[in-house]
This record gives structure tokens, C-alpha cells and sequence, in this order.
């Protein structure tokens, strides 16, 4: 391509802002660069994580403050498959395995390795997949929202507090925002 006296190549795919972008708009590279970035982002901090002086709950805060964003960056644009979830999914019970350890069994006494229905059951917040939908849905009730903005012509006055609800008022029109 060839633009004034510049000429670009032609790629597959490229890395801008932090986000891998493919010529075929395949989500599927994004995510697999985002799980190694994640799994990096986990081995920075392995030793707090393995250390048994730190609660579960402090280890859980660390992970869901340190790896999910890393994991979750752009992640309000992605349009996940179900091989997608399913991958993202294994990142984060393999993630919170490493963190709640083996457990003991009771009968024979040996260490055996957590089951997922057992890691719900200790992690009770929801799984990753679950919040990356509801980021999504919140991103696109937000576009939503400045569209239904523009179009009824809500240039009001902001007031209230955090406490009390902050909404618009605009000619009698009480608006609560969800967001």
C-alpha cells in the first residue's frame, strides 16, 4: 500500500494499543496473547501467591487485582466462542488451583487436586467469563445511554451524591443512571 511517498506492507497481524489486531478480525489471537500475558502477570507474583503466610482472601485480592486486568484488557469488544470461554475458563480454574492448593481426601488421605465444582465452591465470586459478559453488557448499555442522551436532549443540570443516586434533571425528566 502505498500512501504519498510512503509505502506500507501488508501484515497478518499487528499489536497496537496493547491489543492484537488480525486481518481476518479473529478475537481467537487476542485472547491467546492475553492468557500468556496473564500467565506472566501470575509468575511476577508467584511467590506471594505460594506463600503460605498470606490468606486466601488476601491471594484472591491479589489475583483479581493484578491478573485479571492484564487477562481482561479490551475485553468489553471481544465476541467470545464457546472454545474461547472455554479456554478462559481453564485459565482461571488453573489460576485458583495454584492459589487454594490440593486438598486432602478424606477417606484414603491422600492430596488430590480441587474439582471445579469444588472451586466454586471456595471461590464464591463470579468466574472470569462471567464478568468479561457483564463488562460487555455494561459497555454497550453505556453507548446505549449516550445515544438515548443525544436523541431526547438531556442538557440538564447534574445533582446529587453518590449516596442519594446521581441522576439528570431536565425539564421534569428524573433519569437514574445504571451504569
Amino acid at each position: 500500500m502505498r500512501i504519498d511517498n510512503s509505502t506500507f506492507d501488508r501484515v497478518e497481524d499487528f499489536k497496537y494499543l496493547g491489543t492484537t489486531l488480525t486481518n481476518q478480525n479473529c478475537i481467537a489471537e487476542e485472547i491467546k496473547s492475553r492468557l500468556k500475558s496473564g500467565n506472566a502477570s501470575y509468575h511476577s507474583v508467584q511467590n506471594p501467591l505460594s506463600s503460605r503466610l498470606l490468606s486466601k482472601n488476601l491471594k484472591i485480592k491479589i489475583y483479581r487485582s493484578i491478573i485479571w486486568p492484564v487477562v481482561m484488557y479490551g475485553c468489553e469488544t471481544w465476541s467470545l466462542t464457546l472454545r474461547e470461554e472455554r479456554k478462559l475458563r481453564m485459565f482461571g480454574n488453573r489460576e485458583l488451583r495454584k492459589i487454594f492448593g490440593p486438598r486432602r481426601d478424606e477417606v484414603t488421605g491422600e492430596w488430590c487436586r480441587l474439582l471445579n465444582e469444588e472451586l466454586n465452591d471456595f471461590y464464591s465470586s463470579p468466574n472470569i467469563v462471567r464478568v468479561i459478559k457483564s463488562r460487555r453488557i455494561r459497555w454497550g448499555w453505556g453507548g446505549m445511554w449516550r445515544v438515548w442522551v443525544r436523541r431526547v436532549g438531556c442538557i440538564g443540570s447534574w445533582w446529587g451524591t453518590r449516596r442519594d443516586g446521581d441522576h439528570w434533571r431536565d425539564l421534569g425528566l428524573d433519569v437514574w443512571i445504571v451504569l
